[in-house]
């Protein structure tokens, strides 16, 4: 038994020795953008051991994008007393909650590091356990020295805390590689994906005015500025504001850029029926329901509405 212990042992002592995966390529590719030390200027510090780390890393991405917030504003939206702790989910809907986009990074060093060089640093979770024996924790990442091995974060109790970028992989790598860019909508992240980045905004739309998440979409629509759920989704938010001329346009932009998508065809003939263009409004609303698709009844609705109108003259 003695031995077999001590072989176990020797097993977890050479697992820990091995460079995981991520941190061995960067630091044997050393990536020319990577190459100088970076910290973060300016990133608010929130020591807090009462309500463990979640509410602390909130508040400092939250500060850093240009809103202070003290932590103990956050204790009631993201700790949960009878698990003594924070969970993603509601880290990312209090993030919402106060008017910030928060994005899910892809799960690579290099996506991390590109954003904490751009200045923004980064909300992670690690698991500073074992997978058996979880120690969940959030940090905030906010520099990296390659020449040195070493990811500076503020985590718990310590400002600027270095930790081997081999270290911090692993700790990473055990909370699934969890981590979110919070910052003001107008700001991409930069490994953006348009679909995923189009559900972010549409989540930050909840509670927020539309003074505050149309620059989100207008940056959106900058990246790409063919694709058909921002060019709807921007147009959706602009005629509930009853901007109808503006949201025409993004209408009309969805379908020069897509003739196949029929919901911008009935969404545009609804305004030209307001308008009174009639004959403009049906000729959209046939071409919505020769496309068809899963909201057929509603163009068949949409045509009827004109039909009545022209009868009515």
């Amino acid at each position: 038994m003695k031995q077999l212990l001590l072989s176990l042992f020797s097993i977890i002592v050479l697992a820990s020795c091995v460079t995981p995966p991520q941190s061995a390529a960067l630091l044997r590719e050393r990536p020319a953008q990577f190459n100088d030390a970076v910290l973060v200027p300016d990133v608010p510090f929130h020591p807090q051991e009462d309500y463990q780390c979640g509410p602390a890393a909130l508040a400092t991405v939250l500060g850093a994008s240009q809103l202070q917030v003290n932590p103990e504003e956050l204790v009631p939206l993201v700790y949960v007393p009878e698990r003594q702790g924070s969970f993603q989910v509601e880290m990312i809907a209090a993030a919402r909650s106060y008017g910030r986009l928060a994005y899910q990074l892809p799960p690579t060093l290099q996506a991390m590091f590109s954003e904490v060089r751009r200045g923004h640093p980064v909300l992670v979770m690690q698991n500073l356990g074992l997978d058996w024996y979880p120690q969940w924790h959030f940090a905030v990442v906010k520099g990296f020295d390659l020449q040195k091995g070493l990811v500076v974060l503020n985590s718990a109790l310590t400002e600027n805390y270095q930790v081997s970028l081999a270290t911090f992989e692993r700790t990473w790598a055990r909370a699934d590689h969890w981590a979110v860019l919070v910052v003001e909508p107008g700001i991409v992240p930069l490994a953006a994906e348009p679909d995923r980045y189009f559900n972010a905004v549409v989540a930050l739309e909840g509670n927020n005015p539309v003074e505050l998440v149309s620059p989100a979409y207008q940056s959106g629509l900058t990246r790409w500025p063919d694709n058909n759920n921002l060019l709807m989704g921007y147009g959706n938010l602009l005629y509930g504001q009853g901007d109808t001329d503006g949201a025409a346009i993004h209408y009309q932009r969805t379908i020069n850029a897509h003739p196949d998508y029929a919901p911008a065809y009935n969404n545009l003939a609804q305004i030209r029926l307001q308008q009174q263009d009639l004959e403009q409004a049906m000729t959209l609303a046939e071409k919505a329901i020769e496309l068809g698709g899963d909201f057929s009844d509603n163009y068949q609705r949409t045509r009827q509405r004109i039909q009545a109108a022209i009868d009515s003259q």
